[in-house]
Order: structure tokens, then sequence, then C-alpha cells
């Protein structure tokens, strides 16, 4: 199926490790172009670049911390200053920092700025673009907002604030035909989530348990298959889909686990 997003402009925050990095790879192959703004590691993401876009004639990469509202600017005039235009921004970065309770005020509060603060100011600089786009915005939330977790205030508390954002803006942004959407995994299979697995006592034992509980299939669901909704959101194909938050997790959240 031809998406329809071939020569489109994307903003995508986090888009060289995980999730992002599965996101970025399907967008360059659909024929998009994109900036990607990330605070990994250059040599991390010079490797991603070189994989996917060796002539760097589709990609471009703003580097910084985005808790830094400058940087989120600048992410935005990179890419205007190189394509010309944003088509529309997919908000991945943040982590889950295990912020909890007992953290303290000042822990929760980082926590907030680390994966929250940085969505809001994204979209604020690049809205007079998108504005003359018709452009889309997919978030990528977390099960967590929904279903919570345990020991992760800081975390919990951001991507519900990314759930009520993504309403609010679906609502706002409408008169200017604006969509925006966002996407809720559960279980992913990222570099990361192996590298929690590994630091388990019993890292098989541990997988097979949250295997378990998964009911469709019992597997993870893999970052391509996000970066497969993360598409289709942001092309024509879902040309009336504004103001939802998708599930793509295996029937994590809402199936009877006695299925299992």
């Amino acid at each position: 199926m031809d998406l329809g997003i071939k020569g489109k402009v994307y903003l995508v925050s986090g888009g060289s490790e995980g999730i992002g990095a599965a996101i970025s790879t399907l967008l360059l192959k659909e024929g998009a172009k994109l900036c990607i703004a990330t605070r990994a590691t250059s040599v991390i993401t010079e490797e991603f670049v070189e994989l996917v876009d060796p002539d760097r004639s589709s990609v471009l990469i703003s580097y910084g911390d985005l808790q830094d509202t400058e940087n989120c600017q600048q992410a935005v005039l990179k890419t205007i200053e190189k394509f010309g235009k944003i088509d529309g921004i997919v908000n991945n970065a943040g982590v889950n920092d295990k912020v909890g309770l007992e953290a303290g005020p000042q822990a929760f509060r980082e926590s907030i700025k680390l994966n929250l603060f940085h969505i809001y100011d994204l979209v604020h600089y690049a809205l007079p673009y998108l504005k003359t786009s018709n452009a889309t915005i997919v978030n990528i939330a977390s099960k967590v907002a929904v279903t919570g977790q345990g020991m992760t205030s800081g975390y919990a508390a951001a991507k519900g604030g990314v759930l009520a954002l993504t309403r609010e803006w679906a609502v706002d942004l409408a008169g200017y035909g604006i969509r925006v959407n966002a996407i809720l995994p559960a279980e992913v299979m990222t570099p990361m989530y192996r590298k929690w697995l590994e630091s388990c006592d019993d890292p098989s034992d541990t997988e097979k348990k949250i295997l378990n509980k998964i009911p469709f299939e019992n597997r993870m669901t893999t970052a391509e298959e996000i970066a497969s909704m993360v598409a289709f959101l942001l092309s024509n194909k879902s040309g009336h889909t504004t103001g939802q938050w998708m599930h793509v997790d295996g029937g994590y959240v809402h199936l009877d686990r006695m299925i299992t």
C-alpha cells in the first residue's frame, strides 16, 4: 500500500534508537525526509544514519538534550532550513526512569521534564509551519498511563500528560486540518528492554512470565509494529482519525487475562 508520505518531512524525537529507530527506518523506506532530534551519542546516531541514509540526502540530525527548550527550537529551525517545511512530528523521546513516590519532589519534577515538556516545546516551535501543511502529530505514550505500573510516578504522570495533550491538541488544531493521535505501547522488545531483562536475577524466567501475560500470540510487540502504526497515522490513509489513543500491544491492556 502506498501511504502517500513520499517527500513528506517529519521531525522524529529520539529517532535513532529502539522504537524511534524503527520509526525512522520505515518512514525513510516510504520516501519521507527526517530530522532526528536526539541526545544519543554521536557514535550511535552516526552509525544508524550511515545505515539508513549514507548520502545524508534525506536525514538531518539535530543533537541536544530536548530538556533544554532551545534544543527543541533548534531542531525545528534546522528542519526548515534543510527541507523547507514540516509535515508532521513524532514525539517519541522518553524513558521510564523509575521515579516513584519515595524519590522525592525534585526527582518527580525532573522526571516530568524528561518525559513531557519537550513534547509541548517541539510542537509549540513547529506550530507556524504545521499550520501551513495539514500536518499530523503522533505522540508515543505508554500503557503505564492507563494501567499504572508501580514505583514510576514521574513516568506515569508524564505519559498521562501525553494522552491529555493528544486530546487537547486534536481539538485545538482541528481547524487547521492538523490531526493528533497517540500510540500506547506495552511490552516492546528493544535494546533498552533487553538490557533491563539481563539485569534480572533470572532473565529467561522473567521474560517467560511477561510473555505469558500477553494474550495475542504470547509474544512482545516489535518496534516495527509500532512504526507501522506511526506511518499509518501520519498518512492520509487515516485521514479522519484524530484524538485517538491506539493500543498496539497484543491485547495486553484490554483483553481478559483468562485467555492466557
